[in-house]
């Protein structure tokens, strides 16, 4: 039985051992991950602002901040975490400031009034738009919510989510996903060191158990006094 014992322990930390190399190579590897997101962010250099209290700010104004951030939580439902907002670290490269830098374009977008220019008069559904300048309140409007057809809504549409808006979002939506499962690895790999940390020290404990002196006489009274076992008279 001791030799049993000895040997589950070995197999168990040789089972620890391959947990903690597996967690060490996946940290590598996730760590790679966060270098290579640091030094694209550090290449773009879009950094979020900060007053000097700490507080967030856009265009000067910390309820400009307040309203982004409303978007972001409320309508977007997103978890910001507050401590990846670092006034000491603005530059935007995790997941909860990749958000913000989106809701900042979307909230100026959906806020924002476009120009349209009529070069003649056109006519939509009954009503007749003459030749000029006209001023589109946005007025929340996302992609599909303008009235392609209209030419008032049509061209005011592909001016407020132009390409470069759908591009900019295509991109920090990247930054989000992939500091996200970057996080979600490093979750990963503690799991797996932790379970190397548990295979080991059990193994360890039952190579030391079989070894123990005391459980080696234990183990030979229980079966001294085992009635199963025959009994020798002489």
């Amino acid at each position: 039985m001791l030799r049993r014992l000895r040997l589950l322990g070995i197999a168990l930390i040789a089972v620890g051992l391959g947990f903690i190399v597996a967690s060490g190579v996946a940290y590598t590897r996730i760590q790679a991950g966060y270098d290579t997101l640091q030094a694209f962010s550090q290449a773009q250099n879009v950094t979020l602002s900060y007053n000097e209290d700490g507080q967030l700010i856009d265009r000067g104004t910390t309820e400009g901040a307040d309203a982004i951030m409303a978007l972001l939580t409320d309508d977007w439902a997103y978890p910001v975490k507050m401590a990846d907002l670092d006034p000491n670290d603005p530059l935007v490269n995790t997941a909860s400031e990749y958000m913000f830098q989106m809701a900042t374009i979307g909230y100026h977008v959906l806020n924002g009034t476009q120009t349209v220019t009529l070069t003649e008069a056109a006519e939509y559904k009954g009503e007749t738009y003459p030749a000029g300048t006209y001023e589109f309140e946005v007025d929340g409007r996302y992609w599909t919510d303008f009235d392609r057809k209209n030419p008032i809504e049509g061209p005011a549409r592909s001016q407020a989510w132009s390409g470069t808006v759908h591009g900019l979002f295509g991109e920090l939506g990247v930054g989000v996903v992939t500091h996200s499962v970057l996080q979600m690895g490093l979750g990963l790999a503690g799991i797996l060191a932790g379970l190397g940390l548990i295979f080991g020290l059990t193994g360890g404990g039952l190579v030391w158990v079989a070894k123990s002196d005391s459980f080696d006489s234990l183990a030979q009274r229980l079966v001294e006094n085992d009635p199963a076992q025959p009994k020798v008279t002489v």
